[in-house]
C-alpha cells in the first residue's frame, strides 16, 4: 500500500489488526521493519517468504502493482483492496480480480479478515 499519512488508520485498524489479531498471522510491512538494506531489496525478500499479500491499490502506487505482481509470479496469493472513492482509478489489469472495497478501517477489517478466512490455510 502507499505509505501515505492518509492511509496509516487504514493499515493500523484495518489491515493490521484483521491480520494479526483477527486471524492470527505476523502480518509485514516493510517501512516499519529495522533493517539495514535497500528498501527495494527488502520489499523483494519478504515477498518471496510470504505466505500472501494485500495489495491496497490506493492512491495508484506503481510499487504496490509491482509487488502484487512479482507475489503472483511467485505462485502467492494476493488480496486486492481499494478505498471506494479510488475504485474508478483502478487499473484495467486488475479489475477482473475481486477488490475488497472499503470506505473506512473498520470495514476493512471486517472484510479482509473474512477474505483470509475464506481464502488462506492457516487464516484462523
Amino acid at each position: 500500500m502507499s505509505f501515505h499519512d492518509s492511509l496509516n488508520e487504514a493499515y493500523e485498524t484495518g489491515i493490521f489488526l484483521a491480520v494479526k489479531s483477527d486471524c492470527k498471522m505476523n502480518p509485514v510491512r516493510v517501512d516499519r521493519v529495522e533493517h539495514n538494506e535497500k528498501i527495494c531489496d527488502k520489499i523483494v525478500a519478504e515477498i518471496r517468504t510470504c505466505q500472501f499479500l494485500v495489495a491496497d491499490v490506493t492512491m495508484q502506487r506503481a510499487g504496490v502493482y509491482f509487488e502484487a505482481g512479482f507475489a503472483m509470479g511467485l505462485g502467492r496469493p494476493v488480496i486486492w483492496t481499494c478505498r471506494n472513492d479510488d475504485l474508478k482509478n483502478v487499473h484495467f489489469d486488475t479489475r477482473q480480480y475481486n477488490h475488497i472495497v472499503w470506505k473506512e478501517p473498520g470495514d476493512l477489517r471486517t472484510q479482509l479478515t473474512d477474505r483470509i478466512k475464506a481464502t488462506i490455510p492457516g487464516g484462523a
